[in-house]
């Protein structure tokens, strides 16, 4: 596992530099180490080179994985689609979910937590491109969704996420992300409080310095840490 501590130094320098060419604090970007199809090793030897947020796309498998780690400071992100019936199980498993898409999901992420004294923040996933593959609210439901946070109880609505369609050239996600940057300007100066809008979720290993610096405040990273997945057979 002695990779993930240089590939992580790695990313953390590219980070850095893409914040600092863009005006902006490296401390102020939140990397995500996307753990997703490694073993809970990988977990603890980001761990123990000062990585504390990583990214789970299933539910079930962060499970295992915070199982397997007792102990460890972590800060669990859900980054995956969230079916309704997990809702229960993931508002109290993960620190942040980055892919409310409804409001419906909102409302039962925000009653679990409350039952269970849970906090978690929460991102509205928008789906800019329409993809049949990928999950995300459409850009005209995503005032509705974000008004309707106003009434949560526990949940948090702390800003929006993207996931661009996939492209070897980092900078084809560049509309994607100016998109939700100026999407979420423009729900401010209509009015909505910008506490709730204050994080944009955008950016993966190949793309993360331009989604920075469209304005990005949390980058997810997981090939360039981790290494390359196999893919299932």
């Amino acid at each position: 596992m002695e990779h993930v501590r240089s590939n992580l130094a790695a990313v953390r320098e590219r980070l850095a530099a893409a914040a600092c060419a863009s005006g902006r604090a490296p401390g102020d970007i939140r990397l995500i180490a996307v753990s997703k199809t490694f073993p809970a090793e990988a977990v603890r030897a980001a761990y123990d080179a000062g990585q504390r947020d990583f990214g789970e796309n299933k539910v079930q498998e962060a499970l295992q994985k915070q199982e397997q780690t007792p102990g460890l400071d972590v800060r669990w992100h859900l980054i995956g689609h969230l079916q309704s019936n997990k809702a229960r199980r993931a508002a109290t498993a993960f620190a942040a979910i980055h892919s409310i898409d409804s409001l419906d999901l909102l409302d039962r992420v925000d009653a679990a937590a409350s039952e269970s004294g849970a906090t978690p923040e929460v991102f509205v996933q928008v789906d800019f491109a329409g993809e049949t593959t990928k999950f995300g609210a459409p850009e005209t439901d995503v005032d509705a969704i974000v008004r309707g946070a106003s009434r949560c109880r526990a949940a948090r609505l702390v800003g929006l996420m993207v996931l661009p369609p996939w492209s070897d050239d980092p900078e084809a996600a560049r509309p994607y992300f100016r998109r939700l940057r100026e999407l979420r300007d423009r729900l401010v100066s209509e009015g909505t409080d910008a506490s709730l809008l204050a994080r944009l979720s955008m950016g993966m290993s190949h793309d993360f310095e331009v989604a920075i610096q469209e304005g990005a405040t949390d980058v997810r990273v997981g090939t360039a840490i981790f290494g390359r997945r196999e893919r299932a057979t």
